[in-house]
């Protein structure tokens, strides 16, 4: 499923639609219940922001859990058919629905998911929501070294590739995946893990075809056709700096980094490196 993405400043990659009409009638913004124990509202709703640009501490620790990133991912997927009550998220996950409130209670906290219409069911008000945002960008201030909210941030990222593989495992292990050739010889999926020893140059421009392949992507938006396929990209560049000459430890109190290592790593795209 097409997911909530947290980029480092340069890429958006989720296009969503705007909330649209569920199967059961308009849902509003800010809704509230009516006498008739039907959904209502101002008609017109709060704006969903295009992109949001997480700088605080508040919104990167409610990113940094999984099943968080879950819930906002099934709310993003689900925008251009309107919001979704905690059943149907715990649904959507496979998870118990208690599970779900504490967390779904957080993101609203953060201003990440919104209430987006109440009803009457069976004398208990339920809840609708909606995403605030299309996309999610990670400011790069975050990531300075005397940035206060440095360790949240690295924190969301690994939440995200935590995210990435349960997801991976779930579906290849239902056989939804394959990494095989067609009969044309094409592959449809893509597995590289190398590191390369660049000059500097060299890695800001790897990064800027990266970022170009990305915003191509979110030019596009969704495909409308029927033979689309959920198609989910993961990406993670970064160059390791040489480690003190005194082999002390960061002031951030993480290890000491290892040298750059030479090219080495493991593909399944038929290029150098070990056949995976």
């Amino acid at each position: 499923m097409p997911g909530a993405s947290a980029v480092c400043e340069g890429e958006a990659v989720v296009e969503n639609a705007e909330n649209a009409e569920n199967a059961e009638g308009t849902v509003n913004a800010e809704g509230t219940v009516n006498a008739e124990g039907t959904v209502s509202g101002d008609g017109a709703g709060p704006t969903v922001l295009k992109e949001r640009r997480v700088e605080d501490a508040a919104t990167l620790k409610a990113l940094a859990d999984p099943l968080r990133l879950a819930i906002l991912d099934v709310l993003m997927a689900a925008a251009g058919t309107g919001p979704l009550t905690a059943k149907e998220i715990a649904a959507a996950l496979d998870e118990p629905q208690t599970k779900l409130y504490r967390h779904i209670k957080q993101l609203e906290k953060a201003g990440l998911i919104r209430v987006a219409g109440t009803r009457l069911v069976s004398g208990i008000v339920e809840s609708r929501y909606s995403p605030a945002q299309e996309s999610l960008r990670l400011a790069p201030e975050i990531f300075s070294s005397d940035s206060p909210t440095r360790v949240d941030a690295y924190d969301a990222m690994l939440a995200a590739m935590d995210r990435v593989r349960g997801d991976f495992r779930a579906h290849a292990m239902a056989g939804r995946v394959d990494f095989s050739r067609d009969d044309s010889g094409a592959l449809s999926g893509l597995f590289s893990h190398f590191s390369y020893r660049v000059a500097p140059e060299r890695l800001i421009r790897l990064r800027r075809q990266l970022a170009a392949v990305f915003d191509e992507l979110h030019a596009e938006g969704n495909s409308a056709a029927e033979d689309a396929v959920d198609v989910t990209l993961f990406t993670l560049l970064y160059g390791v700096g040489p480690a003190p000459a005194d082999g002390s430890a960061p002031a951030d109190g993480s290890a000491p980094a290892p040298a750059p290592a030479p090219a080495v790593g493991s593909r399944n795209d038929g290029g150098p490196g070990t056949e995976s």
